[in-house]
């Protein structure tokens, strides 16, 4: 993840909706990131995996699950400096929820770790995802076949760690469990 080279310069979610340099970018506090390079096989299967354990959990229910590239304006009705693109986020709330993408916090976002990511996603992103409320937040390593989950109470971040066999509940979604063995399956 790298900056623009103007990074005194602030930008809103205007100025990124206009860009069309063929780039992916996110813009956290009016700073713009690149998002880097394709992410690695197992990066995807795993976010393909997770997205059909949630689809088919959500099924029949009034949440639904999105897949990156998708929009999620976290400050929208304030600064609007804020856009990020969660590997996989669920919301609930659909009146947020426009042809652009997501206007607030998700209740849930999932990060797939890569090599060009690890900081930004370990960092700066649960800083982010903290301080703008979202209740649940995983940080997926497809290398090390884990999953730490980190659920918001009382300001702060409560983190567990996952591992091997685990089955993690789902915090903002009752009665959802997903398994490990599920998550990593058919990597290479």
């Amino acid at each position: 993840m790298s900056e623009l080279n103007e990074a005194v310069k602030r930008y809103t979610y205007a100025d990124y909706y206009s860009w069309d340099d063929g780039e992916r970018w996110e813009l956290i506090d009016g700073i713009p990131y690149a998002m880097g390079p394709a992410p690695h096989p197992d990066h995807q299967t795993a976010l393909g995996n997770l997205f059909a354990l949630f689809k088919n959990f959500l099924k029949g229910k009034p949440c639904k699950v999105y897949l990156s590239p998708f929009d999620v304006r976290l400050n929208a009705d304030e600064r609007d400096d804020t856009v990020v693109q969660p590997d996989l986020l669920v919301v609930c709330d659909m009146t947020r929820l426009d042809y652009r993408g997501y206007k607030g916090p998700p209740e849930l976002v999932i990060e797939i770790l890569s090599p060009s990511s690890s900081k930004h996603d370990n960092i700066r992103k649960l800083n982010l995802y903290k301080r703008s409320g979202i209740r649940e937040y995983w940080i997926v390593n497809p290398i090390d076949k884990t999953v730490s989950t980190l659920i918001l109470k009382d300001g702060e971040y409560i983190m567990m760690g996952y591992i091997g066999e685990d089955t993690i509940p789902v915090h903002v979604l009752e009665g959802c469990m997903i398994s490990l063995a599920d998550v990593f399956a058919d990597q290479l």
